[in-house]
């Protein structure tokens, strides 16, 4: 189900950064909604960049995690939207690098 829902809303990416974000999605699967999948996703894929400051290999990760983020808004958005603004605070509550 997730995987049709991705490549309906990255059929214009560039195949490298379709591909790295699949491979983060697939990685977070088995969340409870297709929302909460990316956003962990999303999640794994600063870690990795984060974990690897300055190094300039893990730009295709960066751009996968700003990817995974908005895509995991646009499915809250689609599927309660009345639940965007909470969801959209744990999302960034989830991304704080950790002191």
């Amino acid at each position: 189900m997730i995987a049709d829902w991705l490549d309906r809303h990255t059929s214009r990416a560039p195949a490298a950064l379709r591909m790295r974000v699949r491979e983060y999605t697939l990685s977070a699967a088995g969340r409870d909604c297709p929302a909460a999948t990316l956003a962990e996703a999303g999640r794994l894929a600063l870690e990795r960049v984060v974990a690897h400051p300055g190094d300039r290999s893990v730009a295709l990760d960066l751009l996968a995690a700003d990817a995974l983020v908005t895509l995991a808004l646009l499915a809250q958005a689609q599927d309660h939207p009345e639940r965007l603004g909470e969801f959209a605070a744990g999302v960034l509550r989830a991304g704080r690098p950790r002191a």
